[in-house]
């Protein structure tokens, strides 16, 4: 009886290519995964050029709604930017997408599990991982990173046994979810190339951005946004709508040098509108509702927690002891963003919460304040008591070491 796999589906390159690969080498039976993720991937033509390439059942799961409350608001209240640049939005939908594979998998009976990632990208690290963790007595296979295929010879395998590719695939490998776009290939491996414009989807040139600004205002409730502009939305809603804005006026693209997790570094470029403005918004509100002591201590929490999800270990048990933290840490995030966008750039230019530990009448210059600046005076002294004795000391001792000057006759 031949292996029955289950391939998670992108559509693309890889694992169209893949689909024949299985079917030929290890004469198996396959059954495609497509999660839809908010990638905008028409899943019927998904499904359709599946069938087309000899599977024997094609599943297309819309998962928006769940990647958005399970994925997207916990790495929110983690403020999760990879190196304070990436809001790892591959990252998050990768122990997603495995946790539906393994579902199909138990389900139809399949014997093996297969992933489309490369020897040398961060993806076969989350898949192998979650593969592994959720369904232990299960094959997992990773045929580009096993047998070596490199992007040429997938091509031309796809022209040879007439398996259709885009025109962007041939350019670059780009891979798409609610939450960003992620570009790679082609004329950006080399670091020193400006990236095209037609690299780019979701976002606008800065110089054809709308020459007049537009400020948008977020609200939050618990760390979680649910309104823009004042109009309470849905999760997915929201994010889609805010992509847009934010895209429309050039905000959200990212080129920088990233450390994979195996060990690389490689040139990611993305483009994250929602994410990198609520995100951005998010934070700005934590520090006007949270003390200092509550800040400091969460940007090691916040920079562990980003550090386990970018790293393929989603289903670590410490990722659960931090969320239970970060939960905690969100009770008080309530409040409102402004954010003005314009010309590739967003500026928070205001922000209220009904927790706010800001106070205009303590924090203003008038001279009638009701903060005592009599006590400042007693604070410092005590505050840097140790400081100045140490500094004195060393000045003392220095004073001391000098050998007196000979006298002139």
């Amino acid at each position: 009886m031949a292996d029955k796999f289950v391939l998670a589906y992108s559509g693309g390159l890889d694992t169209s290519v893949l689909i024949k690969y299985l079917q030929e080498r290890c004469k198996a039976q396959v059954i495609t995964v497509t999660v839809d993720v908010g990638q905008g991937d028409d899943l019927k033509a998904v499904g359709e050029k599946a069938k087309k390439l000899g599977v024997i059942k094609n599943v297309a799961i819309d998962a928006k709604e769940e990647f958005v409350k399970d994925y997207i608001f916990p790495a929110i209240k983690a403020n999760a930017l990879y190196e304070d640049k990436y809001p790892i939005s591959t990252s998050l939908s990768r122990p997603l997408i495995a946790k539906k594979m393994v579902e199909v998998a138990e389900k139809e009976g399949a014997n093996g599990l297969v992933h489309g990632c490369t020897g040398r990208g961060n993806d076969q690290v989350r898949f192998d991982i979650t593969l592994a963790s959720l369904a232990p007595g299960k094959q997992i296979l990773a045929p580009v990173r096993d047998w070596g295929l490199t992007r040429e010879e997938e091509i031309e395998y796809a022209k040879e046994n007439n398996i259709p590719i885009s025109e962007g695939a041939k350019k670059y490998s780009i891979d798409a979810s609610l939450w960003g776009r992620a570009i790679e290939c082609g004329l950006l491996e080399d670091a020193n190339n400006e990236p095209p414009e037609d690299a780019y989807e979701w976002t606008a040139s800065a110089d054809k951005a709308p020459n007049t600004p537009e400020v948008i205002t977020i609200g939050f409730e618990a760390g979680i946004p649910i309104s823009l502009n004042g109009k309470v939305l849905k999760p997915l809603a929201l994010i889609e709508e805010i992509n847009k804005v934010a895209g429309k006026h050039g905000v959200g693209r990212i080129d920088h040098i990233e450390d994979r997790v195996v060990g690389l570094k490689s040139r990611e470029v993305y483009e994250c509108p929602a994410a990198l403005v609520i995100l951005d918004a998010h934070h700005d509100l934590e520090k006007m509702v949270m003390t200092r002591n509550q800040v400091l201590f969460k940007q090691q929490i916040d920079a562990q927690w980003v550090n386990l999800a970018y790293s393929g270990l989603w289903v670590d048990p410490l990722k659960d002891d931090l969320d239970a933290f970060i939960n905690k840490s969100q009770e008080n995030v309530t409040g409102e963003v402004k954010i003005k966008l314009f010309k590739g750039s967003m500026q928070i230019i205001g922000r209220n919460s009904p927790n706010s530990l800001y106070n205009k009448n303590l924090a203003n210059y008038n001279i009638k304040t009701s903060f005592n600046q009599a006590y400042s005076k007693g604070f410092i002294e005590l505050y840097g008591l140790q400081t100045v004795m140490y500094n004195n000391l060393k000045a003392a001792e220095k004073t001391a070491g000098k050998k007196p000057k000979a006298k002139k006759s």
